[in-house]
């Protein structure tokens, strides 16, 4: 399940946004605290920020370039404030898109879709695969949620790779083993279930739950 911060102080907007977005069945998130956006980002680990600029005490310029500083996270900002200089502004600070008020909230929700996909649910070719938000890196073997990252051991990596590469599809034990043997090392069916049991644990401590599902006796799959 994707996860939306809202960032703005126009409670009602907030709120009818917010409904909306959840009966499509997303995570939503709306800022209280307008001192502390950025530790509010830090805290929820959103896939994608809606962003008023017009905001109390600092505005979404402001919360936008701090954001950029150490997440790549895709940004759209909501703002009446629409002339050309605020969407120019907008775009140079790091934003990825700008839809003006007041809007549609099918225009909205369409927006955030295509973002998402273009984000998290495309691989680019050679140096990614990605899947409901979870990016692999292919070029340094790590492994990416949100803001959230950690590097993965040569199995780890081959593990996760051959899953995400049939994401959808049943991949059978023998079969990702034998992906295993061919980085030299031997590895038993049990050594397999523990090596499962760790790179699960692994991407519970980033916040991917229930992401790899055993199918008893045959193998594993990514639904």
């Amino acid at each position: 399940m994707y996860k939306i911060l809202i960032v703005e102080d126009d409670l009602t907007i907030a709120k009818i946004v917010r409904e909306h977005l959840m009966k499509w069945d997303y995570q939503v998130y709306c800022v209280s605290d307008f001192k502390g956006v950025e530790a509010c980002v830090n805290e929820t680990k959103p896939h994608l920020i809606l962003l008023d600029i017009l905001l109390p005490f600092y505005n979404g310029f402001h919360w936008c370039s701090k954001i950029r500083q150490t997440s790549k996270v895709p940004v759209i900002f909501l703002s009446s404030a629409s002339d050309n200089m605020n969407i120019v502004m907008a775009m140079n600070m790091g934003g990825d898109d700008f839809i003006e008020k007041p809007f549609d909230l099918d225009v909205l929700t369409a927006k955030i879709q295509a973002l998402l996909r273009r984000t998290y649910d495309f691989a680019e070719p050679g140096n990614q695969l990605s899947y409901k938000g979870v990016t692999l890196n292919l070029n340094d073997a790590t492994v990416s949620f949100g803001q959230q990252k950690f590097d993965l051991t040569k199995n780890d990596f081959k593990l996760l790779q051959i899953l995400m590469e049939n994401a959808g599809k049943i991949v059978r034990r023998d079969r990702i083993m034998e992906r295993l043997w061919e980085s030299d090392e031997f590895v038993d069916d049990n050594t397999l279930t523990v090596n499962m049991t760790r790179l699960r644990k692994k991407l519970e401590g980033i916040g991917v739950e229930n992401f790899i599902t055993t199918r008893k006796g045959i193998g594993y799959l990514i639904e």
